[in-house]
C-alpha cells in the first residue's frame, strides 16, 4: 500500500489587536486548499498574542476543513451516479 503524504502550513500575521492565520493545505502537485481565520482582541484585554494565534489558527483551520469537504462534495457529484 502506498502511503501519501499531505502537508498543511500556517502562516500567521499579527497587527495591532489583529491577528490573521492562513492554513494551507498542499495536497500533491500544484493542487492546494487554503483556509483563513481571524481573531481581534477586546481593547479591555490582557495582551497575551498566544491566545489571538491560537483562536486565528484554529478558525483557519475550520475553514480549510470546510472548503476541502466543499472539493470532496464536487468531485462526489461529478463522479457518482452510473458509469
Amino acid at each position: 500500500m502506498k502511503a501519501k503524504e499531505w502537508s498543511v502550513e500556517l502562516y500567521i500575521t499579527e497587527e495591532g489587536m489583529d491577528t490573521v492565520a492562513q492554513a494551507v493545505l498542499f495536497s500533491g502537485g500544484e493542487k492546494r486548499t487554503t483556509g483563513r481565520g481571524h481573531a481581534r482582541r477586546n481593547p479591555a484585554d490582557r495582551e497575551v498574542p498566544e491566545i489571538g494565534d491560537e483562536l486565528a489558527v484554529s478558525r483557519a483551520l475550520a475553514d480549510l476543513a470546510g472548503r476541502l469537504h466543499g472539493v470532496a462534495d464536487k468531485d462526489i457529484a461529478q463522479f457518482a451516479g452510473p458509469s
